[in-house]
């Protein structure tokens, strides 16, 4: 399937895209090389592939939820302008 300037054009109205004089030969150029390129996938001998509609069939790994400060807090806070016991203080908002 190739696209030609008009059927470009039809497009870009319809999808409602302006696109410029001069961007037209360029695109339409793009869009034929994306085309060629689902036309060679077209090719691929998939007779014996399983489909595969999701990943959810597959199990993850996990791994233990644990709860840990990071052992750092001291670092963070450092930069403050003020902090008590490792926390940051700031000023009350009252809407």
């Amino acid at each position: 399937m190739s696209l030609d300037k008009s059927t470009l054009e039809r497009v870009a109205y319809l999808a409602r895209i302006k696109i410029n004089d001069s961007e037209i030969e360029k695109m339409t150029t793009e869009l034929n090389n994306i085309m060629k390129w689902i036309e060679e996938l077209n090719e691929v001998d998939i007779k014996n592939e399983k489909p595969m509609t999701g990943v959810s069939n597959e199990s993850l790994r996990e791994r233990e939820d644990e709860v840990i400060d990071g052992g750092y807090s001291e670092k963070i806070v450092s930069n403050a302008p003020e902090k008590i016991d490792n926390s940051f203080i700031v000023p009350k908002v009252i809407e």
